[in-house]
């Protein structure tokens, strides 16, 4: 039995797969409220208790950078330890992933309806493999082949130095720099950077703001959903120029993600973003911005772009880590 983990923190979701049933079919799932626990380990003894099953490894992927074995979680005042756990539940394995690195680790394993292909491209059979994915944060990891199997790896790339595509990309970047010295791409691609583009096109006066949605964004906690939503469903320009900016921008971190990483394997966007807006990474600026890299343009039009639908990708991706620990 393994037992696999998606901590974030938000949620923690825990699943029991049986070798005999596989990862698309768990013994047992449940999903807890991150915040009212102190530890991961208090989850994981509330979730065991009362059974006698044995653990034959445990998987866990997390939202924050893992460094030999050990994670300090975002937005959470966790710090989670491989061999803590290990000792606690007296576990033969356990393994800690960056929440990217999952998912890269089921990209392999992803069913033909669990994803959507923007285009099609000529796969390279054990060509690396990129990720990305824009959820509230902005995350990236890689695959490379190993001869046997795929191997994901861990990236921060997220947090890279944003770097213009356009004339209109170089204004953002002049208005965000005062405000936050160091403009990451996760600054301008992301959940969280929906607002830092929405008001930069409201400081350029180009577009009206309808007193309904600066009244919506005024009591809202979170503003990102009322853009985002006005933008698909085409209510307001200044929203609908928010969404179009976001998907220029996400295309060039696409493309730049296949030059760093030689991605001849595919390329994968994940997160909670690029599902929700699905139709509008279907129109050709999304793919026209990715190709978009000068001499190499015509070599990354033969890449494959897809989306990931499979919303649980985080959680498979750390069974199937777990899974492959055994030899299975």
């Amino acid at each position: 039995m393994i037992l696999a983990g998606d901590v974030g923190g938000t949620k923690t979701v825990l699943a029991l797969i049986s070798t005999d049933r596989g990862v698309e079919d768990p013994v047992r799932e449940q999903r807890f409220p991150s915040g009212k626990y102190d530890s991961l380990e208090a989850i994981v003894a509330e979730f065991l208790e009362g059974s006698d099953v044995e653990v034959g490894a445990a998987s866990f992927g997390v939202c924050g950078p893992v460094v030999n074995g050990e994670a300090h979680i975002t937005n959470l005042p966790w710090t989670i330890r491989a061999e803590t756990i290990r000792h606690t539940f007296d576990f033969p394995r356990v393994n800690i992933l960056n929440d990217l690195q999952a998912i890269a680790t089921a990209v392999p394993h992803q069913r033909a309806d669990e994803i959507h292909t923007l285009n099609d491209g000529h796969r390279d059979p054990t060509g690396t493999i990129g990720v990305i994915a824009p959820g509230t944060g902005l995350g990236e990891a890689f695959m490379v082949w190993t001869g046997q199997r795929y191997l994901a790896c861990p990236t921060e790339g997220g947090h890279a130095s944003f770097g213009p595509m356009t004339h209109e990309q170089v204004k953002l970047l002049a208005y965000l720099e005062p405000q936050f010295g160091h403009v990451s791409y996760e600054r301008v691609c992301s959940g969280s950077a929906i607002p830092n583009l929405y008001d930069y096109l409201r400081s350029q006066r180009r577009y009206d703001e309808p007193d309904w949605l600066r009244e919506e964004l005024a009591a809202a906690k979170d503003q990102t959903p009322i853009i985002m939503n006005a933008g698909l469903e085409l209510k307001a320009e200044i929203c609908i120029a928010t969404l179009d900016m976001f998907v220029r921008i996400l295309g060039g971190v696409v493309g730049n993600m296949a030059l760093r990483v030689f991605a001849t394997g595919g390329l994968y966007l994940g997160g909670g973003i690029p599902p929700r807006i699905l139709t509008r990474l279907e129109k050709p600026d999304f793919l026209e911005a990715v190709r978009a890299k000068g001499r190499f343009r015509g070599w990354i039009s033969r890449i494959p772009v897809h989306v990931i639908l499979d919303p649980k990708v985080a959680l498979h991706g750390a069974a199937w880590d777990g899974l492959e620990s055994i030899g299975q």
